[in-house]
């Protein structure tokens, strides 16, 4: 038992390690204009302190208009989708429910769609998508409290029809878009993009983050009990409607601000609870930190592969698709999987 948790331990050292340093080298070296770590670290002490400025303008305004934004973005989503499909996963008992599954990320580019059509700004975009994606799942979750079959089962079933009604609402809009402007630029955006990221969407999407995780990860022992049988976990004392519901809100609302601001991203969710269920095991105590740092350090490698692989930018969703989809085939081929 010992040298299984020192196992786990240095598990968590690595992750962390990899997590710190992918973020400081996407600000440092990933890119056409390469900053010094000195430069960086007086650059950022200097938005706390009275530290005096000894590096190029430049390197300022690439460091706090270009490249921390998208950073910490890159960050925030990729924890976002990754703890939400690890939730997901659990409450279901089911390792293929991605985040979408109840209609929040369809709900939420159906939204930033409908913006866009209607000649939006970039904050209304974000706000329309968050709104349609929080609303899509709280329908879906009505219809399933007035079914009568299974909870979870009706659920189910509800988000995959909210999901079907939104996808053809979105597929309507880019009907009626404007072939020139608007169609362009809602198929670009539904790709998933991080190049307009400013620190106003950081902030953003800070507070319903902290809302998403906090509550997960006071609970995330609790999150356990939802992977066996009902009965059991009710013997147990646990109030599994209330807890399912806890669960559903807060990776909803991680889901769909994560789609607000950065368009739709596939397959964070789907495939980085895997990796961490191999190298931590089934405890949700372990799962929920491995998944936020694991996520957060995948997508933002994704994203420095996106703006330096090409003299263009590829979207997001396509690189995820390309790199998920042979990972999780391995996995699929391999059975891989760890049952502690």
């Amino acid at each position: 038992m010992k040298q299984e948790r020192s196992s786990y331990t240095v598990r968590f050292i690595i992750l962390i390690i990899a997590f710190f340093s992918a973020a400081v080298i996407s600000n440092l070296a990933v890119g056409r204009y390469t900053v010094s770590l000195t430069d960086f670290f007086g650059i950022i002490a200097s938005q706390f302190t009275g530290v005096e400025r000894t590096w190029p303008y430049a390197a300022e305004k690439v460091i706090l208009e270009v490249r921390l934004p998208r950073v910490c973005a890159a960050l925030l989503v990729g924890a976002s989708l990754s703890t939400a499909g690890i939730c997901y996963q659990g409450m279901f008992r089911n390792p293929m429910v991605s985040p979408d599954i109840l209609g929040a990320s369809t709900g939420a580019g159906f939204g930033a769609a409908l913006a866009i059509l209607l000649g939006s700004g970039y904050f209304m975009i974000s706000l329309f998508s968050f709104c349609f994606g929080l609303g899509a799942v709280a329908l879906a979750y009505l219809i399933s409290r007035l079914s009568r079959t299974n909870e979870t089962v009706a659920l189910i079933l509800a988000g995959i029809i909210i999901s079907s009604l939104f996808s053809a609402g979105t597929s309507f809009i880019k009907l009626v878009a404007d072939t020139q402007e608007k169609l362009p630029a809602i198929t670009y955006w539904l790709m998933g993009m991080l190049n307009s990221i400013k620190m106003e969407d950081v902030r953003f999407l800070i507070i319903p983050f902290s809302i998403g995780v906090i509550p997960l990860i006071l609970l995330r022992w609790r999150l356990n009990l939802l992977t066996v049988e009902e009965e059991s976990a009710k013997a147990m004392g646990v109030n599994t409607t209330a807890l399912r519901l806890i669960v559903v809100v807060c990776a909803t609302l991680l889901t769909a601000s994560s789609v607000a601001v950065s368009g739709m991203i596939g397959w964070i969710g789907l495939v980085i609870p895997h990796f961490c269920r191999m190298l931590f095991g089934y405890d949700y105590r372990r799962l929920i930190p491995a998944t936020i740092l694991f996520g957060a350090t995948f997508l933002l490698i994704v994203d420095d592969i996106a703006r330096t692989a090409t003299t263009g930018e590829i979207p997001l969703g396509i690189l995820t698709a390309f790199v998920g989809a042979p990972l999780f085939l391995y996995l699929l081929l391999t059975g891989g999987g760890r049952h502690d």
